[in-house]
């Protein structure tokens, strides 16, 4: 038997509360969304991060803002966001340094790399180039190699500073190898790259999107890339799994995160939105002619890829005793 409600508890229910989370997600985003980038403007993390908050923008209806917070090897800027509300307003974009940070830097940073964040998405992976200069007799990685092994401790390569990607796959390799290379770290990727054109280092690693000009140019070779298969965009360009290093890869890779504890109605919603932008074919196309693997993975994924590239490179630092500047 039907009974009519009381009129006043009637009208009450629309305005029982909804679940946790939902009432956040429903509301938000409320004012522009900032998506931290710890480095300079116009690198490679600056450049994928304004690729992906122009179509965020579009679809979450809010500008979203990309802030440039370089510092302290991107300790600065993820430090920021680490420390802002879980509101899904302050967001930052990481690279592969930060997993590195997290065991060149125990217990001295500000924040936990891993806890102190709920991964959103893992945007975009750049596998790893090596490239030799031109003046040098190597042609391929195999090359390269049988070089080095006949001259332990007199090959030396560059990269972009201590505890990058760059620096810290080559690390790994000559621990597989056994070979004796000498680390010479730069400020940055370009003056590294003027002394590989010049002669004075044998090789380095760093981005297809960096080296294709001068692979164009003649002025540094390509001797292979770190990763499983051929990309669309190097189809030439032998894999080092190919060359003596089955199952090898390694990259450097853009991931955004939030300050742990945001919402999990957020969290989805822009990791599906994210999905959905770099999957958009003139979206995946740019990102192709940079040299990007697109990803745009669910945030269980990219938890579970950032916790094993934390294992990964920590395992490296400390095999080499890498120590940070």
């Amino acid at each position: 038997m039907h009974h009519a409600l009381p009129r006043r508890a009637a009208l009450a229910l629309p305005f029982l509360a909804p679940p946790p989370g939902r009432a956040s997600a429903q509301a938000w985003p409320s004012r522009p969304v900032r998506i931290v980038v710890p480095y300079t403007p116009g690198g490679t993390t600056d450049i994928a991060t304004r690729m992906v908050a122009e179509p965020l923008s579009r679809a979450l209806g809010q500008p979203v803002v990309v802030e440039n917070r370089p510092g302290s090897n991107s300790i600065v800027g993820v430090g920021s966001v680490a420390t802002s509300p879980a509101d899904g307003h302050s967001l930052v974009m990481v690279i592969g340094a930060h997993a590195a940070n997290a065991t060149l830097y125990t217990g001295r940073l500000p924040f936990d790399p891993v806890a102190s964040f709920a991964p959103v998405s893992h945007v975009v992976t750049a596998p790893l180039v090596l490239a030799g200069g031109a003046r040098q007799p190597y042609r391929d990685f195999r090359d390269f190699v049988a070089f080095a092994r006949q001259r332990p401790g007199a090959v030396n390569y560059g990269s972009s500073g201590i505890g990058a990607a760059a620096h810290l796959t080559m690390e790994d390799i000559g621990r597989r190898l056994g070979l004796d290379l000498v680390h010479v770290p730069y400020r940055g990727t370009q003056p590294a790259l003027q002394d590989l054109m010049g002669g004075q280092l044998g090789v380095m690693f760093d981005t297809w999107s960096t080296l294709k000009p001068q692979f164009d140019a003649g002025t540094v070779r390509p001797l292979g890339i770190a990763s499983l298969e051929r990309p669309g965009f190097a189809p030439a360009v032998p894999t080092l799994a190919e060359q003596g290093l089955p199952g090898f890869a390694s990259s450097t890779w853009c991931m955004i995160l939030a300050p742990a504890g945001t919402p999990a109605a957020i969290v989805d919603r822009l990791s599906g939105e994210i999905a959905r932008a770099v999957r958009e074919p003139a979206l995946a196309a740019r990102f192709d002619q940079l040299g990007f693997v697109v990803e745009g993975s669910t945030p269980d994924r990219a938890a579970e890829f950032l916790r094993g590239e934390v294992a990964r490179w920590g395992e490296v630092i400390r095999a080499a005793n890498v120590r940070a500047e």
